[in-house]
């Protein structure tokens, strides 16, 4: 069962994920082992994710004979809500039963881990942003599914852009295009004579939850995930009041 209140209680410090750009440089990667479970789960708590469920609080599922029992998760609200609506259309008697309920991606992610081996489990499958969809395929013409990350590189080496969050150096991966663009003209201005390198590269956001588990790489200490305008809009307005 999914609480709604479940993340708003957890993100309390909005500025938490809405930090300004103080500075970025480039930086280099070593070997470091796996990040452990509790950490990959703190890194994914400060983003909102959106899934639909019952009055109850239960995920509404899908079930097939190839991938079993599967629950949407949707990485944009506004997609979240479309889904409703058409859901309402074509089967009205489900669809008013059901609402958009959002939850941490590091509570989906930790459900997910804790739940493979279970026979039966419930499989996240989660939902790109349409719209971001379409610029990770403008940007990338080999993307063709996932929820796509944009991230920014630099230099000679090709090194990752990186800005200075809560004093830490820390390289953010974006699930808006538009925030790594901000980000990209930021170090224009601080390094202009690096700016014909700037590379923006796509990424899944599945294939780096699968990184975090089993790479081996420095870097993956320092990767945070942005959250959209779209989702900071969200918890700024859902933020508990003092």
């Amino acid at each position: 069962m999914l609480k709604k209140k479940s993340l708003l209680n957890k993100v309390k410090n909005v500025s938490l994920v809405s930090a300004t750009i103080l500075s970025c440089w480039l930086t280099q990667t070593t070997k470091l082992l796996a990040l452990p479970l509790e950490t990959i789960v703190q890194k994914l708590k400060p983003i909102p994710v959106f899934t639909i469920a019952d009055a109850q609080g239960a995920p509404l599922i899908a079930s097939n004979d190839k991938d079993g029992k599967v629950a949407g998760v949707f990485i944009s609200k506004q997609d979240a809500n479309s889904f409703v609506e058409r859901l309402k259309k074509e089967n009205p008697e489900l669809g008013k039963q059901v609402q958009v309920v959002p939850v941490s991606l590091g509570e989906i992610f930790e459900l997910s881990e804790k739940n493979a081996k279970q026979k039966d489990a419930i499989i996240f499958a989660y939902v790109p942003s349409g719209n971001q969809v379409e610029q990770a395929k403008k940007l990338n013409t080999e993307y063709k599914v996932g929820v796509p990350l944009f991230v920014a590189r630099a230099g000679k080496d090709q090194g990752y852009l990186t800005i200075k969050q809560n004093d830490q150096e820390v390289i953010p991966f974006f699930f808006d295009e538009q925030q790594v663009t901000e980000l990209v003209n930021s170090f224009k201005k601080v390094q202009p004579d690096l700016a014909s390198s700037i590379k923006i590269e796509v990424v899944i956001l599945e294939g780096v939850l699968d990184a975090l588990k089993q790479g081996e790489d420095e870097m993956l200490s320092k990767i945070i995930l942005w959250p959209s305008k779209e989702s900071l809009d969200f918890l700024r307005a859902n933020a508990p009041k003092k």
